[in-house]
């Protein structure tokens, strides 16, 4: 019953609220902690169903008006550089020699920042000019390949924030309302994927953090 009303209760706020983004401070209630879990789960569901979390993203932005043109741009980190993850050759599978490139970049819409990517990918598994194109530009990774027509294998999708406790929807206390903001981390949700060919060829392995910014208040 408790979990029926507070699905109500997040539908007519859709309707009457206005649109505030995440910077602009959620108030501290059950209700805010409710919805602020429905865009989390809504927006991972998403990034689930597509293979580019880049067009996802750029839906995203388009849908909840985060910036005047719905477009998302890869800032490139430079001078950044993170060791392959331990498991990380296996995934590819590639033996120890063969050479891999590392680009971490923060998705942007406008001057909203959605997500920090960290990507490894395997260059000879990739055109020369995919590989001019991401050793020279910010354009984002998903867009360089994607006339590989790739499709997208999701290793782990976590929550790295719940607005409301576990059980919540089955009878768990809920935090009561307070005078101070919702006190919401840098990140709030993480993707580890792995990226391949038409030909069923891994090529890159990508870890995607999703930032507080994702998050508009209806």
């Amino acid at each position: 019953m408790r979990s029926r009303n507070l699905v109500a209760c997040v539908a007519l706020a859709l309707v009457v609220a206005p649109v505030a983004s995440a910077r602009d401070g959620w108030p501290d209630t059950p209700l805010a902690r409710t919805q602020a879990l429905a865009e989390l789960q809504t927006l991972n569901a998403e990034l689930l169903s597509h293979p580019s979390a880049t067009l996802t993203l750029e839906h995203w932005c388009g849908a909840h008006h985060l910036a005047t043109q719905a477009k998302i741009v890869a800032h490139r980190v430079q001078g950044a550089d993170k060791p392959l993850p331990p498991d990380g050759r296996t995934l590819l599978g590639i033996g120890a020699d063969e050479p891999v490139r590392y680009r971490r970049v923060q998705l942007a819409c406008g001057n909203v920042v959605l997500s920090d990517a960290d990507n490894w990918y395997v260059p000879s598994r990739l055109t020369a000019t995919m590989n001019r194109q991401l050793d020279t530009t910010d354009v984002p990774f998903g867009k360089v390949v994607q006339p590989l027509h790739f499709h997208r294998q999701t290793l782990s999708a976590e929550l790295l924030w719940s607005p409301l406790p576990q059980g919540w929807d089955s009878g768990a206390t809920l935090p009561p309302a307070s005078r101070q903001p919702l006190a919401i981390p840098s990140h709030v949700l993480q993707h580890r994927a792995l990226l391949y060919t038409q030909d069923n060829q891994p090529f890159s392995l990508v870890v995607e953090s999703y930032t507080a910014s994702v998050l508009v208040q209806p």
